[in-house]
């Protein structure tokens, strides 16, 4: 994605925000116009122009354009499968550990969100491999990829087939999952993954959850194994009136993360060890 401080370009994505504090998002295309209740905007005038100029519509509204952050566009997004909210996927890529230069094994691929987080966390020396059973999926999250970044970046390979086939195939540093059935990919995960690695799945229900940490304990191959939800609550702050919203993004699901143990390493006699 191009970075601020350029000017937009013709296919990049843009966010318009209009006075009502209301925002849009925009696939930028020459000729294309956008319209709201405020007036229209012809796209022409927002390619070239640099990112937080503030533009008039015909009906004279101002609308501020920006680049859209990975979060705006994850929520505003054009879906396919339900994406997974940018507080979880904020927080896979942190409890998870994923850093720059890590592969990362993902299944289902879904609506590609945080197939998103992901690439960007791995950086450009990383590499995620995505896998989904649907190829109608992947299709959504390739023309989701490509609505973000212009192009599909080099570090995300797509695979249509079940993960169980896949992990067998590679030395992963960190397993991610958003299936209904986790537990299934939990023993090859276990021996895939390096010593280290994190494992770590999204699930919605209490049930799925009790069956993945089973699933992992028969394993005996994770250390570290914890299970968490993320509540957002965001406050409104109207000058001496500061409190919390009456609305909240509560429940979305539980993240289970777990870190991949080697087996008790056995010594030669006499090593002293």
């Amino acid at each position: 994605m191009t970075r601020p401080g350029r000017s937009f370009q013709d296919g990049e994505p843009c966010l318009v925000y209009d006075k009502r504090g209301r925002t849009h998002l925009l696939s930028l295309s020459k000729g294309s116009t956008f319209h709201s209740d405020q007036g229209t905007l012809p796209h022409d005038a927002i390619i070239g122009s640099e990112e937080g100029i503030t533009l008039r519509s015909s009906g004279d509204a101002p609308l501020v354009v920006m680049r859209p952050r990975l979060a705006d566009y994850v929520l505003k997004m054009k879906r396919g499968a339900a994406v997974l909210y940018p507080k979880d996927a904020g927080a896979i890529v942190t409890w998870a550990d994923i850093q720059p230069g890590d592969l990362v094994l993902e299944a289902g691929t879904g609506s590609g969100a945080l197939t998103l987080a992901l690439a960007r966390a791995v950086g450009p020396t990383g590499r995620v491999v995505t896998v989904e059973r649907r190829a109608d999926h992947l299709t959504h999250a390739r023309r989701v990829i490509e609505g973000f970044h212009g192009a599909v970046p080099d570090t995300i390979e797509f695979r249509t087939a079940a993960v169980e086939d896949v992990v067998s195939t590679l030395t992963p540093d960190r397993v991610i999952l958003d299936l209904p059935e986790p537990w299934t990919v939990v023993p090859g995960a276990a021996d895939a993954l390096k010593g280290g690695g994190t494992f770590a799945c999204y699930l919605p229900t209490v049930p799925q959850v009790q069956q993945v940490r089973d699933a992992m304990g028969e394993a005996k191959a994770f250390v570290e194994v914890d299970t968490f939800e993320i509540l957002m609550r965001s406050w409104t702050v109207e000058g001496r009136s500061v409190r919390p919203d009456h609305r909240m993004v509560g429940h979305t699901g539980f993240i289970t993360v777990g870190r991949k143990r080697l087996p008790k390493a056995s010594f030669p006699p006499g090593s002293g060890a």
